[in-house]
């Protein structure tokens, strides 16, 4: 009971020391009698806790990074009467820059450092002590596997915030963090990572030894979440602009090139439980006003084809305007519907999309088919414009924006692509960053 007992406070800790760098860490006494009691008997019951807590640290302060990708993506307005800094400083209103001390990069990058930090000190129970009495060795495998999947899409989605500016990637002693690294580096070091993780998995065999959430329905043993980790990776090598990787790593994921199946892959769940975590991007329809809302940027709509059905399952028009800070429009955003519906992590509507994208410059043919079965599902009629590389890419951006409407992409793939001047600039003195500084906690 003690374990656990202290377990519960570790993990805790997450949900409220977000605003602290990976370099502030609420576990001060490593040393402590009831941590030594990881360290020398792992249990079962503890494992299963343990990757609780992992499940929930990921989805601490999953608003916020959201709500950055999408403000300064320009894919919606987030309107709050507390919080003026949604449409300041991410817009860069009047010559307003980005904060690097402010709830904005602070939270998301704490909450993303916790998680890593959490399996990490997993991985070092793992490796610690005899655990032969406990746990195959095929279910240790396993267990790794999984733990350095989710270190490396964690620190995936920080370096999606700082991009150039770089981040930590050896964070394993907190008493002696490796140093920033650039941008390739990360890129490089995060497939490392899933390539670490992808061997674990494959000697893994037949099930984890502990139980996930319903998010990972379909992929909750280490032979379907090696999928997973493919598809993760498959990300990461699109962003590398390495394309035949991204083919390579598509192969050995869960993608499938049909429409019916778009909305397979895993996802972080909520619920209303007092212990748990609602979605923190729903809001519902009848209760916004100016001072909480999430308001689409009208482009979003003007620009969208005729009949495109993403519309209706992403936006909702209101009775009148919401307006803040010069800004209006008259569509909120409703890409969750209820306040406990899942987010995703990884889809194969982004795979398929991947697909697309890899595909351009080799078989641009292959482009057609996948972005058909994207079109067709959104009911629009085939593509039929020009099939060179510059014209396929913009119809394969034009197909992610709507598909993947407020999921955290439309900034990324305009930044990776050169293309954040596209971006609507609302107010004649507004701005379009292209990254996030690194949190003064860090003290480089």
């Amino acid at each position: 009971m003690m374990k656990k007992y202290i377990y519960k406070i570790l993990f805790l800790a997450s949900t409220v020391g977000t605003l602290v760098s990976c370099e502030v860490q609420e576990f001060n006494d490593l040393n402590n009698a009831e941590v030594d009691a990881f360290e020398e008997n792992l249990t079962r019951g503890d494992l299963q806790d343990l990757v609780g807590g992992i499940l929930y640290s990921s989805r601490v302060r999953l608003g916020t990074y959201y709500d950055d990708c999408g403000v300064i993506g320009r894919e919606y307005y987030r309107f709050s009467g507390s919080e003026p800094r949604f449409t300041g400083d991410l817009l860069g209103r009047e010559g307003l820059t980005l904060d690097n001390n402010t709830f904005y990069i602070t939270g998301p990058w704490g909450a993303r450092y916790r998680s890593v930090k959490n399996a990490n000190l997993i991985l070092g129970f793992i490796d610690g002590q005899d655990l032969s009495a406990q746990f195959t060795g095929a279910e240790l495998s396993a267990t790794k596997g999984f733990l350095k999947t989710f270190i490396a899409y964690e620190l995936l989605l920080n370096l999606n915030l700082t991009d150039d500016n770089g981040i930590r990637l050896d964070v394993d002693d907190e008493n002696d963090l490796g140093p920033f690294v650039s941008k390739s580096a990360a890129l490089s070091g995060i497939r490392s990572i899933l390539e670490e993780g992808a061997n674990d998995l494959s000697n893994g065999g037949g099930e984890f030894p502990f139980i996930l959430s319903t998010g990972f329905n379909g992929f909750n043993d280490p032979g379907s979440f090696l999928q997973v980790n493919n598809a993760i990776s498959a990300r990461v090598a699109a962003y590398q602009e390495d394309y035949s990787a991204v083919l390579s790593f598509l192969d050995d994921s869960f993608l499938t090139l049909d429409a019916s199946a778009l909305n397979t892959g895993i996802f972080h769940n909520f619920s209303l439980d007092q212990t748990d975590i609602v979605n923190p991007l729903f809001l519902a329809i009848e209760g916004l006003t100016a001072a909480n809302a999430r308001i689409v940027q009208p482009d979003f709509i003007t620009d969208a084809e005729a009949g495109d059905q993403r519309l209706d399952d992403n936006v909702v028009e209101l009775p009148e305007p919401i307006m803040q800070d010069d800004l209006s429009g008259n569509f909120a955003v409703f890409r969750y519907k209820t306040n406990v519906d899942d987010i995703p992590i990884i889809r194969n509507e982004e795979l398929i999309l991947l697909y697309a994208e890899a595909n351009i410059n080799s078989n641009p043919g292959e482009t057609v088919n996948a972005l058909n079965i994207i079109r067709g599902s959104a009911g629009l009629d085939p593509y039929t414009g020009p099939t060179d590389p510059a014209s396929l890419t913009d119809e394969m951006l034009t197909q992610r924006r709507y598909s993947l409407y407020a999921e955290g992409h439309r900034w990324i793939d305009m930044r990776r692509f050169d293309r954040l001047d596209e971006l609507p600039i609302d107010r004649p003195e507004d701005d379009v960053f292209s990254k996030f500084p690194i949190p003064l906690t860090e003290n480089q």
